[in-house]
């Protein structure tokens, strides 16, 4: 099969060996190269890259990069083979590992997170603008009507696809691409984000996370779910502390 992953990262790290990994230097507009495949080159908003996050990437990938199926992963978080090795280079998914997978499907998609006590229209919103939503919810009704149902379902569940890892045919992955960025790029001419914080201002990345169980939804779209592996240590106690206290905030 011929499969390429992106890799976005902004900076040298640690990548896996197989060859259907492509490491891709995301915001790099402006900036000295790393080594790596840039996100600047041919069409591309790599300028975006504040507010767009690793998206700056997978829009240069839908653009410019030819290969059958395309993914995208994060150089701290990759698609596991669910090994029990300490090494982590060990439990990044190898290409013959996923090519038995993607016989099954045409989608993978990671685990889901499970908020247990929050939708995730809550969740987001105790993290960041209900605006957000809100405005994204209007373009759907005024653009694509169809995927309000599916919409409104969605941001009642406690759970959800996140860390827009994916991994997709090509002709699925052009549709959602088309579809996504569509929603994205009037979502950014309607909000007023002059005012947010630099983590808020990640807002189109944000949203789009909560977009791919939309689009999976409303098109019916068989999928499977696989593991994922972050590769730096996670301080669980302190995102359980900033999750309830958040909540309690409001």
């Amino acid at each position: 099969m011929d499969i390429k992953i992106i890799v976005a990262t902004h900076k040298k790290y640690w990548m896996p060996s197989d060859s259907m990994y492509l490491p891709v230097h995301v915001g790099a507009k402006g900036k000295e190269s790393i080594g790596y495949q840039r996100d600047d080159e041919g069409d591309n908003i790599s300028e975006k890259n504040a507010n767009y996050c690793e998206l700056t990437g997978l829009y240069w990938a839908w653009k410019n990069l030819d290969a059958e199926y395309i993914g995208l992963a994060h150089y701290r978080r990759h698609f596991s083979n669910r090994s029990k090795s300490g090494d982590k280079t060990r439990r990044v998914i190898t290409k013959g590992e996923l090519e038995e997978k993607l016989k099954k499907t045409d989608v993978l998609l990671p685990t889901p997170r499970n908020y247990w006590i929050e939708s995730n229209y809550s969740q987001y919103v105790h993290a960041h603008h209900a605006i957000d939503l809100d405005t994204t919810k209007q373009i759907l009704e005024e653009k694509y009507p169809e995927y309000v149902k599916a919409w409104d379902e969605c941001m009642k569940k406690t759970s959800g696809h996140r860390f827009n890892m994916f991994i997709m045919k090509r002709d699925k992955f052009d549709a959602y691409c088309k579809w996504m960025f569509d929603v994205l790029f009037e979502l950014e001419n309607r909000l007023d984000i002059s005012s947010y914080n630099k983590n808020d201002s990640r807002v189109f990345g944000f949203v789009s996370e909560r977009l791919l169980d939309i689009w999976i939804q409303t098109n019916n779209v068989d999928y499977m779910n696989t593991s994922y592996i972050f590769m730096e240590k996670q301080n669980w106690l302190k995102k359980g502390s900033s999750f309830l206290m958040r909540k309690l905030k409001g």
